[in-house]
């Protein structure tokens, strides 16, 4: 969960931007001030929020941390045996979806292993092993 989305803040927000929205949040997710059409997060998340966001350097970890999570994970492990070729120096899948993944030599040669559907956009790890050569 994105922390400013917690205390409802634009990132960048100062210190005392940050520790007026934590009071807020807090007041707002009280069950006896709560509104019960309007969902809040929990105490927990809260306050973990604030921690983090107070914290320059536990924010600087979580910004580091959130932005390698954004790296695409592949939803399985399939190996090179398992596509058809397609021309010389290309070979394809076909995705659950009914889309292709896709992988050309060049593209192992420079050591891609994570392919893209280019219809639903899921990964998949493609397995092989370079030939080495003489």
């Amino acid at each position: 969960m994105d922390l400013y989305i917690v205390l409802n803040l634009a990132p960048g927000a100062s210190p005392t931007e940050i520790k007026a929205a934590y009071h807020h949040a807090l007041l707002t997710s009280h069950p006896v001030k709560n509104n019960a059409s309007q969902p809040t997060p929990g105490i927990a998340a809260i306050k973990d929020a604030y921690r983090v966001l107070s914290s320059p350097a536990l924010c600087a970890k979580a910004k580091t941390d959130h932005d390698q999570l954004k790296r695409p994970c592949p939803a399985q492990v399939i190996s090179l045996a398992d596509f058809d070729e397609h021309g010389a120096d290309a070979w394809a899948r076909a995705c659950q979806c009914g889309g292709p993944y896709a992988i050309t030599g060049a593209e192992m040669d420079r050591r891609v292993h994570l392919v893209l559907c280019t219809s639903c956009s899921e990964v998949v790890w493609v397995g092989y092993e370079l030939a080495e050569e003489e």
